[in-house]
């Protein structure tokens, strides 16, 4: 009998260490921003989710000024307003030149958004040259964080380092927990 009480009790921590370390695993595997314009108002939201070819990117804004912009996910986990340069540079830890109409382009690289007259748009993409994995250095969950910034202007993909973007017009820094938002008050 106290064999039979001690497997139950063994059991039930195995059990209990398994659902946790898949929970863990879960959060590991994703991340999310809440991403702000230079007013400091909500004007999108975005979820990174780690797959095997690389960071899956669901991105959902409103509120945008229509047109082509640049984003780029950028080297520092700060968006002070009003012009969001505490977000640093763009993400490049192989410090290679920017642009994928000139070479690979760089871990931050990303291609333009075409926001709609609405102002509104949900995409999603998969970056493969950026992970969620704290072990590599291209991990945007590195000490520091990371952010994801959309520029004023379109990135021509070629000049470093930016892209000749122009200035940076709403920001979100990057956690490593996920960002949910109620539908029904979604901006």
């Amino acid at each position: 009998m106290d064999n039979l009480k001690l497997t139950a009790g063994l059991a039930a921590l195995t059990l209990t260490i398994l659902v946790h370390s898949t929970v863990t695993q879960a959060v590991d595997e994703s991340a999310g921003a809440v991403i702000k314009d230079t007013n400091g108002e909500t004007v999108g939201i975005a979820s990174f989710t780690q797959a095997p070819a690389g960071v899956l990117l669901k991105l959902s804004l409103t509120r945008m000024p229509p047109g082509e912009h640049a984003f780029h996910i950028h080297a520092v986990g700060k968006c002070d307003p009003f012009s969001f340069d505490s977000a640093g540079p763009i993400f490049n830890p192989s410090n290679t030149h920017h642009g994928i109409l000139v070479g690979p382009g760089n871990a931050g690289d990303m291609p333009n958004l075409h926001i709609p007259p609405t102002g509104a748009l949900e995409i999603e993409l998969v970056n493969p040259a950026i992970t969620l994995d704290k072990s590599k250095p291209n991990s945007i969950l590195r000490p520091g964080g990371a952010s994801l910034v959309i520029h004023a202007g379109k990135d021509d993909y070629t000049t470093d380092p930016d892209g000749n973007a122009g200035s940076r017009i709403v920001c979100g820094v990057i956690s490593k927990a996920p960002v949910t938002v109620n539908r029904s008050s979604a901006p």
